[in-house]
């Protein structure tokens, strides 16, 4: 195994259950929303176990799909980071209701979320890649299911005044 392919999907599976983390609190925190989080928590939590069981499968047979996960591992662990430094704030000083979908849908785009949304939705190269789709089901397109969830309840997409939602 590459060491670096290693790191790679290490810090996706951190990724993944970062962002469980992350729709955790917001679960907790918005009571109205609990629901949609809890669902999101799951999923994420899903996708974390699909990329271990590949790292424990695949990866020493050379099977596991590259294209799973994001090539870029600083933005991986800089990803992470900003989820990390953002669970801390939201103890002493939680986000609105509008901000947590806000930071989620950023989130959702960013590079390890984007891979993995990529993956599922392209056509099966392999067999390893079907099993990883079939594992999968419906817990994909997360940024779209978030964005409609909003929408059917009024809640408005803010931004800071340079435009970006979270900065850290």
């Amino acid at each position: 195994m590459d060491m670096n392919f290693g790191a790679l999907v290490d810090e996706s599976i951190s990724l993944e259950l970062n962002m469980a983390s992350l729709y955790l609190v917001f679960h907790k925190l918005f009571p109205e929303d609990a629901d949609f989080w809890w669902t999101l928590v799951l999923e994420e939590k899903n996708h974390a176990a699909l990329i271990r069981s590949g790292k424990d499968s695949f990866m020493a047979v050379d099977k596991f799909p590259s294209d799973l996960i994001s090539e870029n591992l600083q933005e991986l662990k800089d990803t992470n980071g900003r989820i990390a430094l953002f669970l801390k704030r939201c103890e002493v000083d939680p986000p609105s209701r509008e901000e947590a979908f806000g930071l989620a849908l950023e989130l959702e785009r960013s590079a390890g979320e984007l891979h993995f949304q990529e993956f599922m939705e392209k056509e099966a190269g392999s067999k390893i890649d079907e099993i990883f789709r079939q594992l999968n089901k419906d817990d994909k397109d997360h940024e779209q299911r978030i964005r409609s969830y909003m929408e059917s309840n009024g809640i408005r997409l803010r931004t800071g005044e340079d435009g970006v939602l979270f900065s850290g």
